[in-house]
C-alpha cells in the first residue's frame, strides 16, 4: 500500500515548507530505520506494519514523501503517515501540530496517480513548469543511494517520469508552462531598459544557477559575476564563461549590480541559510561606487535572502512568495489536455498495478496444470502407453485451456476483481499463490503452436 504526504504553495505557507525542507533529507533513512542512531527520532510502535521503502521530495514549492507499506489501508498502516509526520517535525524543529494540518494525506491509487500529476508540473505554482520533473528523477536517484526505494516505489516513479516526457512532446503545456527562473525574469521586465547593459550577480553554482544563467543569456544579458558560498565560483566562471567574485569580494559585486540572482543551497542542516543580510546589503548599498538602485530575485530554498533587504531604500525584493503570487494561468487547452494525458497515463500504470496482484495466482495455476499434466504423462509413460506427438498434443491443450483463464484474469484485475480471481483460483484448484517465483511481471499465459509448451508472452 503505498501513502504519501504532501505540502505544497496549495496548503502551507511558505515559511512552512521551508523548515520540512531541513528535515526532508534524514526523514527516508530514519523512517525505515536506516539511521537508528537518531536517538532524537520518536520509535516506532512495536506492531507498526514492515515499511519497504520511502522516497521523499522537496523543492522549493512542494514537500513530499512516498512511502511503500506492506498490506491494504488501515488503522495500523494509517499510524505510519502519524510516525513520518512527528519525525518531520523533530528534523524540521516544527510543532507536530503544525506539520499534521499543513499536510495531505494520499493512499493508494490517489497517491500514485497525484505523483504522475506533480511530475507533469501540473501542482506547480507555474503550471507546466520543466524543472519539477528533473527533481522528481533526483529524488528517485537519492532514495536509491540511501538504500530507500523498494520495488514499488521505483516502477512508481519511473513511470511518472516516463509520463512527464509524454506531456512535454505530446501536449502544448510545456510551451505555455514557464519555469520560476523565466517567469521571475519576466518579472523584473518592467526594471530593466536593456538587458545587454545590466550587470548581473548570480549567487550559487547548482542546477537552479545554471538554468538562471541561460535565461539571463536569452535575453541578452553579457555582465554576469557568480559568487559561491562554498567556493566553487572559479570553477563554475571558467565552465560558463562569467567572472568569478573573490570570496571577500561579495560586497562590491552587490554594489556593482543592477539585478542580483540567488539560487544557492543550503551549506548545513542548520536553519541559517541566508546568503545576503540585511547588513551585507546596506553595507554594500552605502558604498560611494554603489548603484542606486538594484532588484534581488531569491530563488532559494530555504531563503537566501533576508526578508529585512526589503527595508533598504534602492533595493526590491522579489522572492518565491511574491513570484507564486504572479504566476500565470495557463490557457485552458494546454493544460487540460496536459491534465487529460496524465490521467490516462495514472490509469494505465494502475491497471497494469492490478494484473501484477493477479499474476502470482495465474502462475500458480498454470504450474498446478502442468504438475497434473506431468505426472499423468509420467504414468502413461509407465505404462508404455505414450508417444512424443502424443504428449505435444496434451501440452499444446492444456496452454490452450490456461489461454482464456489468464486473460480473463486481467481483464477482470483492470475491472478491480484481483481478490475475486485470486479468491476463485484458490477455492477451484486448491492452489496458493507464490509471488516469489514470479520473474515476469505484465505476462500472459498464451499458447504457442510451435512449441511443445506454452510461453510467456509479454504484454
Amino acid at each position: 500500500m503505498l501513502i504519501c504526504l504532501t505540502a505544497s504553495h496549495r496548503n502551507a505557507s511558505f515559511d512552512l515548507l521551508e523548515k520540512l525542507s531541513f528535515g526532508a533529507p534524514s526523514l527516508a533513512t530514519t523512517l525505515i530505520g536506516k539511521n537508528p542512531e537518531d536517538s532524537s527520532a520518536p520509535a516506532a510502535p512495536l506492531n507498526s506494519p514492515l515499511i519497504n521503502g520511502a522516497v521523499v521530495l522537496a523543492t522549493c514549492n512542494r514537500f513530499e514523501a512516498y512511502i511503500d507499506v506492506d498490506g491494504p489501508v488501515c488503522e495500523d498502516s494509517l499510524a505510519v503517515a502519524d510516525r513520518a509526520i512527528a519525525l518531520l517535525a523533530v528534523a524540521s524543529k516544527v510543532e507536530v501540530d503544525d506539520v499534521r494540518t499543513s499536510l495531505t494525506v494520499l493512499s493508494g491509487d490517489g497517491a500514485a496517480e497525484h505523483l504522475f500529476s506533480v511530475s507533469a508540473g501540473l501542482e506547480s505554482v507555474v503550471v507546466g513548469e520543466g524543472e519539477i520533473a528533473g527533481q522528481v528523477r533526483r529524488a528517485l536517484e537519492t532514495a536509491r543511494s540511501e538504500h530507500t526505494t523498494s520495488t514499488t516505489l521505483e516502477r512508481l516513479f519511473q513511470r511518472a517520469s516516463t509520463s512527464s516526457r509524454g506531456v512535454k512532446t505530446k501536449t502544448r503545456i510545456g510551451a505555455a508552462g514557464r519555469s520560476l527562473v523565466r517567469l521571475s525574469l519576466e518579472l523584473a521586465e518592467s526594471r530593466v531598459t536593456d538587458w545587454a547593459q545590466t550587470r548581473v550577480l548570480l549567487i550559487g553554482t547548482g542546477q537552479y544557477a545554471r538554468v538562471s544563467l541561460a535565461s539571463l543569456r536569452d535575453r541578452g544579458v553579457k555582465q554576469v559575476h557568480v559568487f559561491s558560498p562554498s567556493g566553487r565560483a572559479v570553477i563554475f566562471a571558467a565552465k560558463h564563461d562569467v567572472f568569478a567574485v573573490p570570496g571577500d569580494g561579495l560586497l562590491e559585486a552587490i554594489a556593482a549590480a543592477d539585478i542580483v540572482v540567488t539560487v544557492s543551497a543550503a551549506l548545513n542542516d542548520s536553519a541559517d541559510s541566508v546568503v545576503l543580510t540585511h547588513a551585507d546589503v546596506a553595507a554594500a548599498s552605502a558604498r560611494a561606487d554603489s548603484l542606486p538602485r538594484r532588484l534581488i530575485i531569491d530563488l532559494g530554498l530555504p531563503r537566501n535572502v533576508d526578508p529585512l533587504v526589503a527595508e533598504i531604500e534602492g533595493v526590491e525584493l522579489l522572492d518565491l512568495e511574491t513570484i507564486g503570487l504572479h504566476a500565470p494561468v495557463q490557457e485552458l487547452t494546454a493544460e487540460s489536455d496536459a491534465r487529460a494525458f496524465v490521467g490516462e497515463a495514472a490509469a494505465e500504470y494502475l491497471a497494469a498495478r492490478a494484473e501484477d496482484e493477479v499474476t502470482p495466482a495465474v502462475v500458480a495455476l498454470r504450474k498446478h496444470m502442468f504438475d497434473l499434466l506431468d505426472a499423468e504423462i509420467a504414468r502413461a509413460r509407465a505404462r508404455g502407453d505414450s508417444s512424443a506427438e502424443t504428449e505435444r498434443a496434451l501440452r499444446r491443450l492444456v496452454g490452450v485451456i490456461l489461454h482464456t483463464p489468464s486473460v480473463r484474469s486481467r481483464q477482470l484485475a483492470r475491472a478491480g476483481e484481483a481478490s475475486s480471481v485470486i479468491d476463485a483460483v484458490t477455492a477451484l484448484f486448491g492452489v496458493a499463490a507464490e509471488p516469489e517465483a514470479i520473474v515476469i511481471l505484465d505476462a500472459v499465459i498464451a499458447p504457442d503452436v510451435d512449441d511443445e509448451t506454452p510461453k510467456l508472452s509479454l504484454a
